[in-house]
């Protein structure tokens, strides 16, 4: 009869297969933000520590509101285009709906 302790020695075994397909991480923010960095490092001006702590602060808002790089621009994508499609008939407008 396989114990607990059984069990979660197998489950580490896997832990390995579970996190590829997490997102990298660069000191707890998306490894996007990183990038502003290295050309930090080749270009240290005042200019550049402004817009490299500009884009921290950016992806430390997306990362508080819950939404991937990726998903906050097609969130901002949605938002510009607006509910209305002028090529679809009144019955095809996209609607808001709440499924909770």
């Amino acid at each position: 009869m396989a114990t607990a302790q059984d069990d979660l020695e197998i489950e580490k075994k896997n832990w390995h297969w579970r996190n590829t397909m997490r997102p990298v991480r660069f000191f707890g923010l998306d490894a996007r933000a990183a990038l502003p960095f290295f050309i930090l490092l080749v270009y240290a001006r005042p200019v550049t520590i402004v817009l490299t702590l500009l884009i921290v602060i950016f992806f430390y808002i997306l990362e508080r509101f819950g939404l991937t790089y990726p998903a906050a621009l097609r969130s901002m994508r949605s938002w510009m285009v607006g509910d209305r499609r002028n090529a679809l008939f009144t019955y095809a407008y996209r609607r808001m709906r709440d499924y909770g």
